[in-house]
């Protein structure tokens, strides 16, 4: 028997917004969209595959997301982390810590808050991406990569 995880699905304020966010800024497009009568949902997932991410806009829900202590982060895994960096930056994102290349692991990593107040941390590796990670490279450079499946 065999195991993958497959899928994050975060609360957000403003679906649109956040899809414009995830697609529009960081590259992340929109496989399949779904209406149920409490919420509105689309999945978003990298060409080069990986872990997808839902987001969910509760229909009932007003005012921010209440981020609570369960959740720390999420990791986006780049090829340009000082360049994603600055386009989130410039969508209006929340820097919390510019990019900045880390002594102990050969990786640049940059933190964000997106605009529910989530935090993101931006990681480029130097020395290849690690065994079983999706490769942010081989969507821009063509190079090998496992597709994507369908939604």
């Amino acid at each position: 028997m065999g195991q993958v995880l497959g899928q994050f699905c975060i609360n957000v304020s403003d679906l649109e917004r956040s899809i414009g966010f995830w697609e529009g800024v960081c590259g992340l497009p929109v496989r399949s969209r779904t209406e149920i009568p409490t919420a509105l949902e689309a999945v978003l997932q990298a060409d080069a595959g990986g872990a997808r991410i839902q987001l969910a806009q509760q229909l009932e829900q007003t005012g921010p997301i209440d981020m609570g202590t369960a959740m720390w982060k999420l990791y986006l895994n780049t090829d340009d982390c000082a360049g994603l960096y600055d386009k989130c930056i410039a969508a209006g994102c929340e820097s919390v810590s510019p990019p900045a290349q880390l002594d102990r692991w050969p990786v640049t990593v940059a933190f964000i808050k997106d605009f529910d107040g989530y935090l993101i941390e931006l990681i480029e590796y130097h020395q290849g991406t690690p065994p079983l990670v999706p490769d942010p490279g081989s969507v821009t450079t063509g190079r090998a990569a496992s597709p994507a499946r369908p939604v």
